[in-house]
């Protein structure tokens, strides 16, 4: 799914920019739930067109030029907030801009983009007949010629969950990769195997074999600067940064019996009815981690297939389990409520909420106690299991299978 959104909590901040991991442009979400009499919009009201906010350079634009306008507008109405940030080097820095009078449009203060960035563009915009939308963009900027460079995730000094991977997605294919997985350490504290897994030539993750044990401290040093990764290439980072790894939090979705049980440090904390894929869009089987946390965010059939299915512009309490757009989320708009009942979405998995995300809804429940690596496990689902290469999927490989996937077989470093 592609999305928008009102303010959005990131699974990664680049080192050199954020990761894109083979995920369709966001800007739309990908999977949003039907169901008996569910409206197309808010209260039945058409929701706001998808050209209600125009951002420039286009979602999903890469090797963006310098000279390049930066530019949020408003179609109709005015925008609400505009939040744009550049992640570069693991660290992501907002950027200054203003709206002008009319609040129809907002620049930035310095118009020149940087190189070898990865902007992220977030606006909300009321239009005239007041009803709200949302808009989530991202482009890169042009990478000098000869360069590589790794998108990392998760961000530095970030706190996750135990499901986290470590996952590099470069800037172009990497033929050299042993020398470029010789130059990629990963370490913890405290220590514990861990095994590197090429995807294809442009990606490479990095997990152990189970779960992070909580409290860990993981550290990533890429030392590629000047490291050739194919004829002509060589690398452009040399950089250290780290993440900690919070408590443990499992939650398992039973398709068939419609629930959630919500697992804390081993403890059952809750059994939440849901709704999941409908037999004709059933949700994935398998392992998956909680990519990004968004507040609100657009669903659009029509940008996966879909057609006019559905198109909703504020999908509350939303977390992104896949590339592909398997999202947990919640659902104000199926009627009769189908929550423990039956399913009836697209492929994703719906808890009951409110327009606009209640406080206290089974949605914001969860929503509030979960961290960007959390993992989310389906079972008992008509599905094939998920893609590893899926979002953050490694965990539905086996330890030996995983480890074969490592450019330098057995001798790889942990």
């Amino acid at each position: 799914m592609r999305h928008v959104q009102r303010r959005a909590r990131r699974v990664g901040a680049a080192l050199a920019a954020v990761l894109s991991i083979a995920a369709p442009s966001a800007g739309a979400a990908g999977c949003a739930p039907g169901g008996p009499g569910a409206p197309k919009g808010a209260h039945g009201a058409p929701p706001a067109t998808a050209g209600a906010i125009r951002v420039w350079p286009d979602d999903g634009s890469k090797g963006v030029p310098p000279g390049t306008t930066l530019r949020v507008r408003a179609a109709d109405g005015h925008l609400e907030s505009v939040k744009v940030v550049r992640s570069q080097d693991a660290q992501d820095t907002p950027v200054p801009g203003h709206l002008s009078r009319d609040r129809r449009t907002w620049r930035p203060a310095e118009d020149r983009l940087a190189l070898a960035a990865r902007y992220t563009v977030d606006a909300v915009a009321v239009d005239g007949s007041g009803r709200r939308s949302a808009r989530h963009t991202s482009f890169t900027t042009y990478v000098p010629r000869e360069r590589v460079i790794a998108y990392v995730t998760p961000e530095h000094r970030s706190l996750v969950g135990t499901g986290m991977i470590v996952s590099l997605a470069f800037s172009r294919p990497v033929a050299e990769r042993a020398a470029v997985e010789r130059a990629v350490r990963v370490t913890a504290h405290p220590p514990v195997e861990i095994r590197p897994h090429w995807f294809g030539a442009d990606r490479l993750d990095f997990r152990p074999e189970h779960y992070w044990r909580p409290g860990t401290e993981v550290t990533v040093a890429l030392r590629l600067r000047d490291v050739r990764a194919a004829p002509g290439v060589y690398g452009l980072q040399s950089k250290t940064f780290s993440f900690t790894v919070g408590r443990s939090q499992v939650s398992v979705v039973d398709a068939a019996a419609h629930t959630m049980r919500v697992h804390r440090d081993g403890v059952l904390l809750a059994t939440v009815p849901v709704t999941a894929g409908a037999p004709e869009h059933p949700t994935y089987n398998g392992r998956m981690v909680v990519m990004e946390m968004l507040d609100v965010t657009r669903m659009d059939g029509r940008t996966v297939g879909f057609g006019g299915e559905y198109d909703i512009p504020d999908v509350p309490h939303a977390l992104r389990l896949t590339a592909s757009g398997t999202f947990v989320h919640g659902n104000y708009w199926s009627s009769p409520e189908p929550f423990g009942r039956t399913n009836v979405s697209h492929g994703c998995v719906g808890l009951e909420d409110v327009k606009g995300g209640g406080s206290d809804t089974p949605a914001a429940w969860f929503f509030r106690r979960s961290l960007v690596g959390d993992v989310v496990e389906v079972v008992h689902s008509d599905d094939r299991t998920v893609a590893a290469d899926n979002g953050l999927g490694g965990w539905n490989m086996g330890w030996r299978e995983w480890k074969a996937g490592s450019a330098l077989g057995r001798h790889a470093a942990g």
